[in-house]
C-alpha cells in the first residue's frame, strides 16, 4: 500500500489536483485498486450556498474521471515513475470513451478506483475499470488511453513555437 508521498513520485499531478489518496493493490502492468475520499473540504465545494439541496454535492463527474485516470497513470509508471515532466519521457492523456456514471459521489464516501490494462503499445497503453463506493458501481470507463513521449520533443516543440 502506498499513500500521498509516494503518490507525489509516481504523478505529477499535486494539490488541489492530486485526485487519488492511496493505493492498495498493484499488480504492475495488469491491474491496480486505488482510493479517493471525497470530502466537503475540496475546493469544488467551496461555493455552494448554504441552503442548497444535498443533490448539489455530487463530486464533479469530470473530476471522478480525472482520479480514475490519474490512478491509471500510477499504474502505467509504477515500474518507471518519472513525475518531473521536464526530463524523461512525459505521460499524456489521449482520451476516454465509453464511460457510463451510475450515480452520484457525496462527501464522506471513499470511491475505490479498480484499473485493467487491456493494451500495450510500443509507447501507449490502454486502460479499462471501474469506480466503486461500498461495493457499489458508481462509473465505468470502457477505455481510456495514456501514451508516454519524451520531454524534450514536447519542449522542443513549445520553443520552436514561442
Amino acid at each position: 500500500m502506498i499513500g500521498s508521498a509516494e503518490l507525489r513520485g509516481l504523478l505529477p499531478h499535486r494539490h488541489p489536483m492530486l485526485l487519488v489518496d492511496r493505493v492498495e493493490q498493484v499488480v504492475p502492468g495488469e491491474r491496480l485498486v486505488a482510493r479517493k475520499a471525497v470530502t466537503a473540504n475540496e475546493p469544488w465545494y467551496e461555493g455552494i450556498p448554504q441552503d442548497a439541496p444535498p443533490e448539489s454535492y455530487g463530486y464533479p463527474q469530470v473530476l471522478l474521471t480525472e482520479s480514475w485516470c490519474q490512478a491509471a497513470g500510477v499504474l502505467a509508471t509504477w515500474e518507471s515513475p518519472n513525475p518531473d515532466v521536464l526530463s524523461g519521457r512525459v505521460m499524456l492523456f489521449g482520451g476516454v470513451s465509453d464511460v457510463c456514471f451510475e450515480r452520484p459521489v457525496y462527501p464522506g464516501e471513499v470511491v475505490v478506483h479498480h484499473v485493467r490494462v487491456l493494451r500495450v503499445l510500443t509507447d501507449t497503453m490502454i486502460f479499462e475499470g471501474e469506480a466503486l463506493v461500498d461495493g457499489e458501481r458508481v462509473m465505468t470507463v470502457g477505455r481510456a488511453t495514456l501514451a508516454f513521449r519524451p520531454a524534450a520533443t514536447l519542449t522542443e516543440a513549445v520553443r520552436s513555437a514561442g
